[in-house]
């Protein structure tokens, strides 16, 4: 089986060849293979610029890999500033003796994932360590977006704006758990990992004023409900019932003493409009197949400043707070 060696990253000819072989056939497009020191890339309007470093374990994983993961990761984050993405950077770190055939699936799926939102990789750099340096492969990701939809922001909060969620919650977190601890439990859970542009563009061009979008990573949704509701100085109030949770996540989260509100996400975003566009952007997200699921959760008032407020089928209540700790350590 052929393996990565510390010569492919020292230079020369297997560096060259890894490059050339690897890299130019499933990335190539003009600026990359230009192969200058840095990419020269033209834009017309303001840009939003990002960047994220990935180290998911398992590197595969139900419904992704770390390559899909490290596209969709980034190109989400330019999609939540209403910026269209348009350029990527891809730095490589792997360890010595990783399997060629491997990185190959890698960088397949995200090329695949690059057509998604037509963004391309213009720079990039590989690294390879000794054995033990790293664990296996970490892979770092930087993009940069043009905006398309000024005036979003997690400070731009209103009373009055109603919440919505794009799917359901939790379902990366959960199958990042279920592969790591190989846990027999029925109910395959598929990451919801995926490029989340067409959604966004998606409520661009119906016209819909948002207030804010957030993709609901690290944390889930109680993390970006908290921030939201503290940056704006804010309260929401959430309909526990509205939040699309799947039956295989709650049963997780029922058995481990989870909350799925609490589990990452990477193909799920978070969407506050003004009531009045509300069922407009539900009937534009809902015809996007990434976010067919959209549903209204809650609402922005002013009950509790800096709160979000959890209301249960029953007509009990409860602060949904921060999650504390380390839920489950390198799920991106």
């Amino acid at each position: 089986m052929k393996q990565i060696q510390l010569s492919h990253g020292g230079g020369g000819e297997e560096t060259n060849s890894l490059i050339h072989n690897l890299f130019y056939r499933y990335f190539g497009n003009d600026i990359l293979i230009a192969a200058e020191d840095a990419a020269v890339l033209e834009v017309k309007n303001k840009i939003a610029f990002t960047t994220d470093s990935f180290t998911v374990s398992p590197i595969f994983f139900n419904g992704g890999n770390i390559g899909k993961l490290a596209i969709a990761g980034t190109v989400n984050d330019l999609a939540m500033m209403g910026a269209k993405p348009l350029y990527l950077s891809s730095a490589f770190m792997i360890e010595e003796g990783f399997s060629f055939d491997d990185l190959e699936m890698i960088v397949k799926s995200m090329a695949d994932e690059l057509k998604v939102s037509g963004a391309k990789i213009v720079c990039g750099d590989t690294k390879v360590v000794p054995k033990g340096a790293v664990d296996q492969i970490f892979i770092n990701t930087s993009g940069i977006g043009e905006i398309e939809k000024e005036g979003i922001s997690a400070n731009n909060l209103h009373e009055g704006d109603v919440i919505i969620v794009s799917g359901d919650v939790g379902r990366h977190g959960a199958a990042i758990l279920m592969e790591r601890e190989g846990l027999g439990i029925s109910g395959d859970v598929e990451s919801d990992c995926a490029t989340l542009w067409p959604a966004v563009e998606a409520l661009i061009e119906s016209k819909v004023t948002i207030s804010a979008l957030r993709d609901a990573t690290r944390g889930g949704l109680s993390a970006v409900l908290n921030e939201w509701a503290e940056q704006s100085s804010v309260c929401l109030e959430i309909e526990e019932a509205s939040v699309p949770v799947n039956d295989a996540v709650q049963g997780i989260c029922e058995l481990f003493g989870f909350e799925a509100f609490d589990f990452a996400n990477e193909g799920t975003f978070i969407i506050a409009v003004p009531q009045h566009h509300a069922m407009l952007a539900v009937e534009a997200l809902q015809s996007v197949n990434v976010s067919t699921k959209a549903t209204i959760i809650g609402r922005v008032t002013m009950k509790k400043e800096g709160k979000v407020i959890l209301h249960s089928l029953y007509g009990s209540s409860r602060y949904l707070d921060l999650p504390k700790g380390e839920l489950l350590p390198r799920i991106c």
